[in-house]
């Protein structure tokens, strides 16, 4: 297996993805709930940087996450520092175990915006939603097996029970994990399981092995000690593939409401330089929100690039690129047939506006 330097090789690999990144500039304001909406100017009385000057159509959102750091982070900064209000949102969020169930929700009316791992990205390149702002790059995914298992290696999992959630970020590490083995999923006997679900399995040893990710890999550690073994995780591949998390919603959504998701965007710009800044403070916040002991978030602090995201803020280009890396991973994996053009799928003018709007509101 694989050794890296989780941070540097993060950036180096995926700068080199992505190429030289263009500078996005600043400056433009926008209001309302509709792209054909007239835009008010702010106020040229006041500062470029006072939100206050400008009056922006208020508008409540249902959004969906996942209980962790990656997933709830920049969201629930955002909710907590005020920077929705300041662009006239009001969220209202609702909690789910992965990105599928998510964009489940979407297609029933009952959520508006998704935040989705890098698993469920797969549903947006086949047309399903529209990405419309980078979240970060996941480092929380992780294949686990249990050691008294017989499981030394990869190429133990053979014959192995292993615990999936289908269509999240952490099969694709698995199927990595199955490669370098020299093994298919064939190989091995797959069980269906919610990421609550595994865990418990795993520690009563009902399955061998589980595709997971933070923090349950923290309770899996804590709980089997000396037979916790990690057989994978996201930088193990970060030289290969990129694993972006993302917000999403569906097409009509985004046809419709242009100006809110640029608004949403840019309060997660900021919600994405706080994330950084205070990761530890955010990893209390949630383990409160959530009702998870806090030992466990703070212990999942590395799960994500955070600071990578906010040197992506302004840089379009490079975000491109990690989208280009992803889907070499479904390309490999089978779950799309062929190439798909980034800007069918990514909202690179939501992406660039919401950047440009954050710059007048930092």
């Amino acid at each position: 297996m694989k050794k890296h330097d989780m941070n540097q090789l993060t950036r180096r690999s995926f700068l080199k993805v992505a190429g030289a990144a263009g500078v996005v500039g600043s400056g433009m304001v926008l209001a309302g709930c509709d792209s054909n909406t007239e835009q008010p100017a702010a106020d040229s009385s006041e500062g470029e940087g006072d939100s206050a000057s400008t009056e922006y159509e208020p508008v409540t959102l249902h959004v969906a996450f996942m209980p962790n750091l990656g997933s709830a982070a920049t969201l629930f900064s955002a909710i907590d520092q005020g920077y929705f209000d300041e662009v006239g949102i009001t969220v209202e969020t609702e909690q789910f175990q992965a990105g599928p169930a998510e964009i489940t929700a979407m297609q029933s009316g009952s959520v508006d915006i998704s935040q989705i791992g890098h698993g469920a990205h797969s549903l947006a390149i086949q047309g399903q939603a529209k990405i419309f702002a980078f979240d970060q790059l996941s480092q929380a995914d992780c294949v686990v097996a249990n050691k008294s298992h017989g499981i030394e290696t990869g190429a133990d999992l053979a014959g192995k029970t292993v615990g999936v959630a289908s269509g999240t970020s952490s099969e694709i590490i698995l199927q990595y994990v199955l490669r370098d083995a020299g093994l298919t999923v064939d190989d091995i006997s797959t069980v269906e399981m919610d990421v609550s679900g595994m865990t418990t399995a795993l520690i009563s040893g009902q399955i061998d092995a589980a595709a997971t990710w933070s923090p349950n890999t923290v309770t899996l550690e804590e709980q089997l000690g000396d037979d916790y073994l990690v057989l994978g995780t996201n930088t193990d591949y970060s030289d290969e593939v990129a694993f972006p998390g993302s917000f999403v919603c569906l097409p009509d959504y985004a046809e419709e409401n242009h100006d809110i998701l640029v608004r949403f965007g840019a309060a997660l710009d900021k919600g994405k330089v706080y994330r950084a800044e205070h990761i530890d403070d955010v990893a209390k916040l949630l383990a409160a929100e959530l009702g998870v002991p806090e030992d466990t978030l703070l212990q999942s602090t590395g799960e994500g690039d955070w600071q990578g995201a906010v040197d992506a803020i302004g840089h379009t280009d490079v975000i491109t690129g990690y989208y280009e890396a992803q889907q070499k991973v479904f390309l490999d994996g089978g779950q799309i047939d062929a190439e798909v053009p980034v800007e069918d799928y990514v909202l690179t003018d939501v992406i660039t506006e919401s950047d440009e709007l954050y710059e007048t509101i930092k």
